[in-house]
């Protein structure tokens, strides 16, 4: 079922985990900071509506675990919501600009856009192919793009433009 275009311009359909993580917005981190506190929190509120008469020593470790699961679950959590507005599933005014000055400028320089890789173009599309979307399954498996490669569903001829170079021909990939 489809449910048509995302109501915002799709900046990048896989993007770099770097970059996910440069583009995320002060709330984003909000959200990870309350996340990490919440868990030990639930813990001592659940010690406190639940007595166990156990030594405060004991729940010293069961908080520091729930902190380091909170910190995890927090950062998962902000990571996917920054790639949603890479993906143009949410509000992303703010990535859009900071996405065309990043970029136009590496096409100003002649760099490649996203990145060189000593992968082979087969690897860079297994790799595309394995990462694409993976945040939205990040409950089971939590699975970042750590490959440079061409494939982001955009069409990056407008950053040539913007930076007022040529635009360089696109091989064929698969």
């Amino acid at each position: 079922m489809s449910r048509g275009p995302p109501p915002y311009p799709l900046i990048d359909s896989d993007p770099y985990a770097g970059r996910v993580i440069r583009y995320m917005r002060p709330s984003d981190f909000a959200w990870w900071g309350g996340i990490t506190a919440a868990a030990p929190a639930a813990l001592w509120g659940l010690e406190k509506s639940d007595f166990t008469a156990s030594p405060p020593a004991h729940h010293r470790m069961a908080y520091r675990v729930g902190g380091v699961i909170g910190f995890i679950t927090g950062f998962l959590f902000a990571y996917q919501r920054s790639s949603m507005r890479f993906w143009g599933w949410d509000e992303n005014k703010r990535e859009q600009d900071l996405d065309m000055k990043e970029l136009t400028e590496l096409a100003r320089k002649g760099k490649p856009l996203y990145g060189m890789s000593s992968e082979s173009t087969w690897i860079q599309g297994v790799a595309y192919r394995n990462s694409q979307w993976s945040q939205l399954f990040f409950r089971a498996v939590p699975w970042f793009n750590l490959v440079n490669h061409p494939h982001h569903g955009v069409d990056v001829s407008k950053y040539y433009i913007a930076a007022g170079v040529p635009v360089p021909e696109q091989k064929q990939t698969q």
